[in-house]
C-alpha cells in the first residue's frame, strides 16, 4: 500500500461518511454477533459501531502496519474486548470455525486474490455464521461500467490497490454463500450485503 494513503484515508473518507456512509456502516455492523473477525480493519472506522450487547469480542485483521498503528486510539475506546492482528485476507491466521461473524467494509475491492479471500472467510466462519460486507462494485451500465474499467489501472495504483470494477456479487455466488439481504446505494455502485455461510461443520 502507498505509504501516504493510510495518512490521508480518514480525511478522504470524511465527506463520504457525512454524505451517508456512516449511517450505512452503523446499520450493517449492528447485525454483527458473537465473536467477530473484521477483515481489512484499516484505521478502525467501524470499531465504535459494534454492539456490546451482541458482540462478545472483536479480532481486527489488517495487513498495513501504518493503518494498524492509526487504529489503536479507536481500538482503545471500543465498547467490546478487541485485538489487532497483522495478516492478509488470503491467509487468515485463525483456526477453522472460529468466528460467528466476518465483517468487511470496502475491502474485497483491494484484496489481491478475492476468491482465495472468500474461501478463507468461509473457512474461519462457523457453520451458519454470517458475513457482513459493504463494497463498491462494477455497475451493469455501459457508460459507467466502461469508466470504471478505464479508471481502475490508475485508481488501484494511487488508492491502495482498490479495483473499481470487480464483479463482487459473482465472486460471492461462486463460493456458495447464501445472500440474505442486499441493499444498493448511489446508483448501485455501493452494496451492503448480508450472507449466510451454510456449510457443514
Amino acid at each position: 500500500m502507498n505509504t501516504w494513503f493510510p495518512r490521508l484515508y480518514d480525511a478522504f473518507m470524511q465527506p463520504l461518511e457525512w454524505l451517508g456512509l456512516q449511517a450505512i456502516r452503523k446499520e450493517l455492523i449492528s447485525k454483527a454477533r458473537g465473536r467477530v473477525l473484521e477483515i481489512g480493519s484499516g484505521t478502525g472506522l467501524n470499531f465504535p459501531y459494534y454492539d456490546p450487547e451482541q458482540v462478545t469480542n472483536l479480532v481486527a485483521l489488517e495487513p498495513d502496519e501504518s493503518s494498524l498503528q492509526r487504529s489503536l486510539s479507536r481500538l482503545a475506546s471500543s465498547p467490546i474486548p478487541a485485538e489487532l492482528i497483522s495478516g492478509t485476507a488470503e491467509s487468515i491466521p485463525c483456526p477453522d470455525n472460529s468466528f460467528d461473524t466476518v465483517v468487511g467494509t470496502l475491502v474485497l475491492c483491494t484484496v489481491q486474490d478475492p476468491r482465495q479471500s472468500l474461501e478463507e472467510f468461509r473457512r474461519v466462519l462457523k457453520p451458519d455464521g454470517i458475513m457482513l460486507f459493504f463494497e463498491h462494485v462494477r455497475v451493469d451500465q455501459p457508460v459507467l461500467g466502461y469508466l470504471q474499467d478505464r479508471l481502475t489501472p490508475f485508481w488501484k495504483h494511487v488508492a491502495g490497490g482498490c479495483h473499481l470494477n470487480r464483479n463482487t456479487l459473482a465472486l460471492i455466488k461462486a463460493e456458495g454463500f447464501e445472500i440474505v439481504t442486499l441493499q444498493k446505494y448511489y446508483r448501485s455502485i455501493f452494496w451492503a450485503v448480508q450472507l449466510n455461510n451454510r456449510k457443514k461443520g
